[in-house]
């Protein structure tokens, strides 16, 4: 049986850009911050867009539509933090990066940050001077097959042939699972997302492995051909899937980190893309903090005191976000859900 390599966190064939971003040119952040506190946002305000890393690749996450407009949670997410930041979500950039060079492009300056499905680790966030500022999605690696190898659980695939992509936490996440398990399986690696599903699809692997929602989102786009698979009930690991922005820019973390307890709360509140100018005259003095119309969160953070506005008008609650990007793929909310709905999304308070 046959895996499939994390698509999600990790895509392998472009290194290009989208959405008109070149990189050539670009330098890093400045090392010290001109005037905002943060050298990030301080560099992007000179340079008038926020660069945004991506994959590019993956439904429902990062993926350009017919008009060439990037669609997604991540791609949302990067939307969202450039509202906050800047003050208009339309100065997010985006730069398609690959699982090879996702990384130093955050670490040279080449994004001021990633939002690329990539899996909070105790080793990348202590070895790569790199730091996660939220989980925009919690996931987990799963395994999709074919319906007619008759395989109905993650155990009944010893001796498997699993398609991955090299390098990544799914690679070790399957190993951990066969090696507790006694099991042997034979990896079939491949860096090109494409290619590994091609390879899948071919009957060059027996089971494709990824996180669960990718391979959801993919079984999903194969339209009538989706019930000749089966995405199995085991899921092997925990994958926070989060963002990313380099150590040592406090501010431009906190910027992104708020960014997104500003749409849990939203939601928390009821407050929507839609609706949020009629809470403008609100007298519940949560939801006039959280709009600065009281309180200096804004000055707090170095950004303008409406920024928590500019994001749900821009992108709307986390609700929202998810229901325009997520629910379409057939993946049910679940543990994504806010706290007061089960979820694990919780917001600390805004005051």
């Amino acid at each position: 049986m046959t895996g499939f390599g994390r698509w999600n966190t990790r895509s392998t064939v472009l290194a290009g850009l989208v959405a008109g971003c070149v990189l050539g040119g670009l330098a890093p952040a400045p090392a010290h911050a001109d005037g905002s506190g943060s050298a990030t946002l301080d560099a992007a305000i000179k340079r008038g867009q926020m660069l945004c890393g991506i994959s590019g690749q993956v439904p429902g996450f990062s993926l350009a539509d017919s008009q060439g407009v990037m669609r997604g949670l991540d791609a949302d997410t990067c939307r969202a933090v450039a509202a906050a930041a800047l003050g208009d979500a339309a100065k997010a950039k985006f730069v398609v990066t690959t699982t090879q060079n996702r990384f130093t492009a955050l670490q040279s300056g080449e994004v001021d940050m990633l939002s690329r499905s990539t899996t909070w680790t105790l080793s990348r966030e202590g070895n790569l001077g790199l730091m996660f500022a939220w989980v925009n999605y919690y996931d987990g690696t799963g395994f999709l097959v074919k319906k007619s190898a008759g395989v109905k659980a993650a155990k009944d695939m010893d001796g498997a042939t699993i398609c991955v992509q090299p390098g990544t936490s799914t690679e070790l996440a399957i190993n951990d699972f066969y090696r507790v398990h006694k099991m042997k399986f034979t990896p079939i690696l491949i860096q090109d997302t494409p290619e590994i599903q091609a390879a899948f699809l071919s009957g060059r692997c027996d089971a494709y492995s990824t996180d669960a929602s990718a391979l959801a989102t993919f079984r999903f786009s194969q339209g009538a051909k989706a019930d000749d698979l089966v995405l199995l009930p085991d899921i092997i690991s925990k994958e926070p899937l989060g963002v990313m922005v380099r150590k040592g820019d406090d501010k431009w973390f906190d910027i992104v980190r708020w960014t997104f307890a500003a749409m849990i709360v939203a939601e928390e509140k009821g407050i929507t893309q839609a609706n949020v100018d009629t809470f403008m005259t609100s007298t519940d003095p949560d939801i006039r903090r959280l709009l600065g119309l009281e309180g200096e969160m804004g000055k707090a953070l170095g950004v303008d005191p409406k920024f928590a506005y500019h994001v749900i008008k821009a992108v709307g609650n986390l609700g929202e976000m998810w229901d325009r990007n997520i629910t379409p793929m057939g993946v049910p909310r679940g543990i994504n859900n806010i706290w007061t709905k089960g979820g694990l999304q919780y917001a600390p308070p805004m005051r």
